[in-house]
């Protein structure tokens, strides 16, 4: 797969402060990127340099092959940025809200109309059109933003908080919007301190804390990895006895909790094991050999917030 973002030793400094600390950075045509981190970890800063807002301190980066200091209106026309603010538009309707923007990209009038009905269709804001912008809800507001930064069909969206103080309905018609944009073959790099709204429609993962990235990749495959122990959870039919027994003999098992712990059933344990597939595989195999009826044994990969935890353990203090 082709790099269409790449970020090389990013750094950005504001009078004595580093917002940005050396970042390095690559992310794949066709991926949805979630940048997480809490207020203040340098997202938003990462993003205005890659839409060519900032000038970086130091290091480079490119978008669509162009760099942002070296080729900045390239860059602007490769992108579609959604900042964290919709911004003041008294007295403008929907329809010519869009209008001026696709004008600022020289997109023909004669195209333009056709082209305002086919997004805000997108958006479901078609019953909008000739509402004043103004009058729009919060979250209505957001997807006509959107809707904005696909008017000159970028190759990439740079998207700074998409779902940012929406209310419950308004960030599952966001999120569902996003999902339909990565189906449609675009490249999303959005930030967010929602960690389940990352974990719902992303590939891959950044998470970014004081300036510095501290950890990137795929999901799932992170999860794994930054798990000292994978978790393990049988369920039997009958006394869970023996399987506690059972495991106690094994090597490769330790800290084996049963339903003491509030969220796990009254005929089930969980355990950490240190083994691989294959030894894994041959536990539940001598399990079922001894006499053990065993209803479900499976592995919890944990959630994202695991993941935020451990790898910024070390960076908070």
């Amino acid at each position: 797969m082709t790099n269409i973002i790449e970020i090389q030793g990013l750094t950005k400094k504001y009078n004595g402060l580093t917002a940005v600390n050396d970042l390095n950075l690559t992310i794949q045509e066709g991926e949805v990127f979630g940048f997480i981190g809490p207020n203040g970890a340098g997202k938003t800063t990462t993003m205005r340099i890659l839409t060519t807002l900032l000038q970086p301190t130091a290091g480079k980066a490119w978008v669509a092959g162009h760099s942002v200091t070296d080729d900045p209106r390239a860059v602007r026309r490769a992108i579609g940025y959604m900042p964290d603010f919709f911004g003041v538009y008294d007295d403008m309707k929907v329809w010519e809200y869009l209008d001026f923007f696709a004008a600022c990209y020289d997109i023909p009038p004669a195209t333009r109309a056709g082209m305002i009905d086919d997004l805000l269709a997108l958006v479901d804001l078609g019953h909008k059109k000739e509402e004043q912008v103004e009058a729009l809800s919060r979250g209505m507001k957001q997807r006509l933003c959107l809707a904005r930064t696909l008017a000159h069909d970028p190759q990439v969206l740079i998207l700074d908080e998409p779902a940012s103080g929406l209310d419950p309905r308004a960030r599952i018609e966001i999120r569902e919007l996003l999902r339909e944009l990565k189906n449609m073959g675009k490249t999303i790099f959005f930030s967010s301190h929602i960690l389940s709204e990352v974990a719902d429609i992303c590939t891959t993962i950044g998470i970014i804390e004081a300036g510095q990235l501290v950890a990137s990749g795929d999901m799932e495959q992170m999860k794994k990895q930054l798990r000292a122990h994978r978790l393990i959870q049988a369920q039997v039919v009958g006394e869970i006895a023996p399987l506690q027994e059972f495991l106690l003999r094994h090597p490769a098992v330790s800290t084996i909790n049963d339903h003491s712990e509030a969220d796990i059933p009254t005929n089930a344990v969980r355990f950490d094991f240190s083994g691989d597939d294959q030894t894994l595989s041959q536990l539940l195999a001598d399990i079922i050999a001894s006499g053990i009826r065993v209803t479900t044994f499976s592995e919890e990969t944990g959630d994202l917030e695991d993941v935020f935890m451990q790898v910024t353990k070390g960076i908070i203090n």
